[in-house]
Parts: C-alpha cells; sequence; structure tokens
C-alpha cells in the first residue's frame, strides 16, 4: 500500500510538472510600429537625417517615407493610400484633406517656413528675375502650378513681377520642386524656380535672387496626423518630435524656419 501511494505522488508530481513545463510560453514578440510619412519633396534630406535620428531613439518604430509633390500625395492619400502623417509644403494641400475629413484636425500645426529662390548654373551672367526675359535665357523651369506648391509659389511670384505671361513660351513645368533643381544642374533649363533649402544642397547651381517679400503668399509647410492611421499615438508622438531642439537643428541645417 505505501509502495503504491508513493508512486501515486511521484506520478502526480511528474504530471503537475510537466504540465508546468508544457504551460510556459515565451513572451510574444512585439511587432515594429511600421509609420507611413507622407512628406513634401522638398523635405528629401531633413526627412532622411529625421528618420535615422528617430529610429535609433525609438527602436520599436520604423518610418517609411514617400516623397513628392504635395498634391501628388493629397490626391493618394484621398485614394486611401497608407498614410499616418502629411507635411505638406502648401496650405491648400491640408485644407483639401481638411473638407473631406481626412485629418485629425486637432493634430494639425503649421511645421516649417521657406523662401522662394531663382537658381542657374554656377557661371550664369543673370542677376535678377527680369533678366529671364532675355533672348540669352531659353528654358525656364518650375514645378506645375496645380500639382507642386513651389510651382504655385513661382507663379505668383512670376504673375506680380508680370512676367508670367511672357515667360510661357520658355517654360518647362517639373513633377516636383527636385526634379527642377535637376533640370538647372543638368544644363537642361537654363533656369529655375525652387526653395532656398533645394538650392543650399547643390553645389552645382548658384542662387540668382529671392522672391521680393509680398511676391506670393508665405510660404508656409503644415503637418497632421491622417485620420484613419491606425498608429494614432505613434504618429502624433513623431509629430511632437518634429518640433524637438534635435528636430529643429536638423531642419535649420537645411535652411528651414522652424515656426513657433
Amino acid at each position: 500500500m505505501k509502495k503504491t501511494l508513493t508512486f501515486l505522488v511521484l506520478a502526480l508530481f511528474v504530471m503537475a510538472f510537466a504540465a508546468g513545463c508544457g504551460g510556459t510560453k515565451e513572451p510574444a514578440k512585439t511587432e515594429p510600429v511600421n509609420l507611413n510619412i507622407s512628406a513634401a519633396a522638398s523635405l528629401q534630406d531633413a526627412a532622411g537625417e529625421l528618420k535615422t535620428l528617430y529610429e535609433t531613439e525609438n527602436a520599436g518604430v520604423i518610418l517609411t517615407l514617400n516623397l513628392a509633390a504635395s498634391g501628388t500625395l493629397q490626391k493618394q492619400i484621398e485614394e486611401g493610400a497608407p498614410a499616418d502623417l502629411f507635411i505638406s509644403a502648401g496650405k491648400s494641400q491640408m485644407d483639401a484633406l481638411s473638407q473631406k475629413g481626412l485629418i485629425i484636425e486637432e493634430s494639425r500645426q503649421d511645421l516649417l517656413g521657406n523662401e522662394l529662390v531663382l537658381i542657374a548654373g554656377k557661371d550664369s551672367k543673370l542677376a535678377k528675375f527680369e533678366d529671364m526675359a532675355d533672348a540669352s535665357v531659353g528654358k525656364i523651369s518650375i514645378g506645375t502650378p496645380e500639382t507642386v506648391p513651389a510651382g504655385k509659389y513661382a507663379k505668383e511670384t512670376l504673375t506680380t513681377l508680370n512676367l508670367w505671361e511672357q515667360l510661357q513660351p520658355k517654360m518647362v513645368l517639373a513633377k516636383d520642386v527636385r526634379q527642377v533643381l535637376t533640370y538647372v544642374e543638368t544644363g537642361n533649363v537654363d533656369v529655375g524656380l525652387v526653395y532656398r533649402t533645394d538650392a543650399a544642397v547643390s553645389s552645382n547651381i548658384k542662387i540668382i535672387a529671392a522672391a521680393p517679400a509680398g511676391s506670393s503668399a508665405p510660404i508656409v509647410y503644415p503637418v497632421a496626423v491622417i485620420k484613419n492611421t491606425k498608429y494614432q499615438k505613434e504618429a502624433e508622438a513623431f509629430e511632437a518630435f518634429l518640433k524637438s531642439d534635435d528636430a529643429v537643428k536638423i531642419f535649420e541645417k537645411y535652411g528651414f524656419k522652424v515656426l513657433k
């Protein structure tokens, strides 16, 4: 009887131990949060640095950058493309999304300012905007005004300076402001209108002149969290980071003015 009882106790102990071991599970691995950031093409260099810094400091977050003309990004978001945060180079694109209820209104704020400049090859003899009317200037590039904020500002500036109509035959429209920069760098056009921040990253061009104050609407980059994001908390955290001292240093390094 004693042997039987001992055997039963031992068997129960072994079973309990085995059950305990079998029930122990490894902690579930947390999947990284992938934030899709739709940002104006003029933010290309600054956005790359911001991505590296943020991912280094936030191991559980991956930033996927979608860089294009603000109008193109607006249309993508309207059509349901993945996007958690939108940084536009113009207010009209953000306004359009707002009117359709596609952004979280409380998250919207004006993030950056910029300046429009006239650029040409390093050997250019041009000195002012009016020189674009000279016969020596064959091609002028700006972003497509309907989709590229820099192109819209360029059209406004040239209209204010009474140059828009007469320069029409020379116009080469680009898909975004970085394409304008490339056209000038490669000599495919004689001059172009880009943001000062774009001109700052190229050693193959020079700035001829800055657009006169008041010649166009103020250049403002608004930012907002997209309403259908699955990661609102994380998107808002990244937006807050864009106002941090570290982010401000990066923006200012590339010539942006951070709006308080």
